[in-house]
């Protein structure tokens, strides 16, 4: 029976720190879901990529990686706001899957509760591999392009994702 992972996150945006831990995990487990979290959300400071640009960046850089994309499965699904429906919402979306990697204390309170085997997940270079350093990084004007695969940054430069985070940071007031 194929042994199949759960990892889910953001990826506002992708970055080498997930990419070394898909790396990781598939080498424990047959295939790996990777859950695109709250899928609904775009255009915004904490989440200014959509859904099928970070489906696409996750691609990309799993291809440049010459990751074998037949063991992996890549599934956006949104948030719903009711945590005591959220694993059956993942579950609803996803392929079948028999342990879930995750740091976050609530999506692993979460699966635990509903039975699953949860993991800890190794971080790598956790201060420098943050989305949330490399989003204040491009707002800064400062080098955010080597905490992403090359494709990743490629990606970002053609959709103009440096330009929308910062025009999202602006203000209408005079």
């Amino acid at each position: 029976m194929v042994k199949r992972g759960l990892f889910v996150g953001r990826f506002q945006p992708f970055h080498k720190g997930h990419l070394q831990v898909i790396e990781d995990l598939l080498g424990e487990v047959d295939e790996l879901v990777i859950v695109v979290g709250s899928a609904q959300y775009s255009h915004r400071i904490d989440n200014p990529f959509t859904t099928g640009e970070r489906l696409v960046m996750i691609k990309k850089a799993l291809e440049e990686a010459k990751v074998d994309l037949n063991r992996v499965w890549i599934v956006p699904v949104p948030d719903v706001h009711i945590h005591m429906v959220w694993v059956s919402v993942v579950e609803g979306y996803a392929p079948r899957f028999d342990v879930v990697y995750s740091n976050e204390p609530l999506t692993r309170r979460l699966f635990i509760e509903a039975g699953y085997e949860v993991k800890s997940i190794r971080f790598h270079k956790r201060e420098v591999y943050s989305a949330t350093e490399i989003r204040k990084r491009m707002l800064d004007g400062e080098n955010w392009e080597e905490l992403v695969p090359r494709s990743v940054a490629e990606f970002i430069k053609e959709i103009g994702g440096v330009e929308r985070l910062r025009d999202l940071m602006k203000t209408d007031k005079v």
